[in-house]
């Protein structure tokens, strides 16, 4: 398989296949990991998954520490956990001592929802390094990491 770009000579740069297959491969991991749900009763997109999986590891946070930790738009966020809580997947509660503070927690069918997302991840993930060693995995772990460690460098 080649999806090579190219550097103007027609021929392709090692680098950017890197890049693009790990791009390739995390699209066709969420795109998968998301069928599951979004065929379910909730229609649960990749953003709705990022969402319900923070305020799973982070019950009675606020929006506002979700943008921090994402990074995101915060107006995007707002719609993001509105529909969740019409959805009835998360719950909205005053915080005690500032009463402006809005704390969020899953449901407990956002709990439900969260549990077959992990569920789908853990199968897609076993799926995906099928026919790897463990020692294979660990070289692949260690050298996306090094990707990773050199994209830190850039921030």
């Amino acid at each position: 398989m080649s999806t090579n770009t190219t550097d103007g000579r027609g021929k392709g740069r090692p680098e950017d296949d890197v890049m693009e297959l790990i791009h390739t491969v995390m699209h066709q991991y969420r795109a998968r990991q998301y069928r599951v749900l979004k065929d379910g009763p909730h229609d649960i997109t990749h953003m709705d998954g990022k969402v319900l999986g923070f305020f799973h590891r982070h019950p009675g946070a606020t929006q506002s520490d979700l943008a921090q930790h994402s990074g995101r738009d915060k107006a995007q966020l707002a719609r993001l956990i509105k529909g969740l809580r019409e959805r009835g997947l998360l719950a909205a509660e005053a915080d005690e001592q500032d009463r402006r503070q809005v704390r969020l927690q899953l449901t407990d069918e956002g709990r439900a929802v969260q549990q077959a997302l992990r569920r789908s991840s853990r199968h897609l993930s076993a799926n995906a390094v099928q026919g790897l060693s463990p020692q294979e995995q660990a070289q692949l772990v260690a050298l996306l990491g090094r990707v990773k460690a050199n994209l830190d460098q850039e921030e």
